[in-house]
Order: C-alpha cells, then structure tokens, then sequence
C-alpha cells in the first residue's frame, strides 16, 4: 500500500489548520468565563458549522469544553500530528519506526490508522485503513 494515507492525513491537517486561521483572535487563548467569546460564527469546510455565542444560556461544561479547545491547543494538536507524520514516514514499503523486523509490517502502520482514525466522518477516508 502506498502513503496515500499520508498524503489524505496531510490534507486533513491542512484543513483543521485553515479552520483555525479563519479565527480572528489575537491571543488564540479563550477561557471560558469570557463573556467576549461570543461573536463569531466559523463555517467548518465539510458544511458543518460551529456558531460561538453568546455564552450566557450555555452550561459550564460546555463553555470548558470550547475554551479548552481554543486555537491555540487546536494548532500545537495539529503540529504534533505533522511531526508524528514525519516519524512514521514510508521507507520501502514499512514504516522505520514501527518495523522492528520480528513482526511483517505493511504501511500505513498502526500508528498512522490510529492517527486517521478521529477524521473517518470526513471525505475520502478509506476502511481499509481503519485499525
């Protein structure tokens, strides 16, 4: 198999990444008893779409959540995703990281159908990669 895996993954990540630059947010923090949280309405890419506020009718659980999934861990998430990609990059037909020669591993390693796995509702995501 080849890594067109990867390159689906990569695409992904460049989506999430294009979502969170829309924000226009300065501080790329959000906390969530900020009550300037609510003004934004951010079309995602595959149609759906994620409207902020205001915050007042919302439960504390819910604002957490949002704030805790500010741009700024959104973007050091897809970061670490990008890097992970680069470890686990095509060499022949495995996977270096994860091709230790005792067992007969195909690429893409687990790790990388792990990695895919959150992204499966999207366009273009194949079962046979899933793990």
């Amino acid at each position: 198999m080849s890594d067109e895996l990867v390159s689906w993954l990569e695409q992904q990540l460049d989506v999430d990444e294009r979502i969170v630059q829309a924000i226009e947010d300065e501080e790329q923090h959000w906390d969530p008893g900020d009550k300037n949280l609510g003004s934004a309405v951010i079309g995602a890419e595959y149609g759906a779409a994620v409207v902020v506020g205001p915050y007042d009718h919302l439960d504390w659980s819910v604002r957490q959540y949002i704030a805790e999934h500010d741009p700024a861990r959104v973007l050091r998430e897809i970061d670490a995703k990008r890097r992970i990609l680069a470890e686990h990059a095509l060499n022949g037909w495995v996977c270096d990281t994860c091709d230790n020669g005792e067992v007969d591993q195909t690429f893409p390693c687990p790790t990388l159908r792990l990695l895919a796995l959150p992204y499966a509702d999207r366009p273009g995501y194949r079962e046979e990669w899933r793990p």
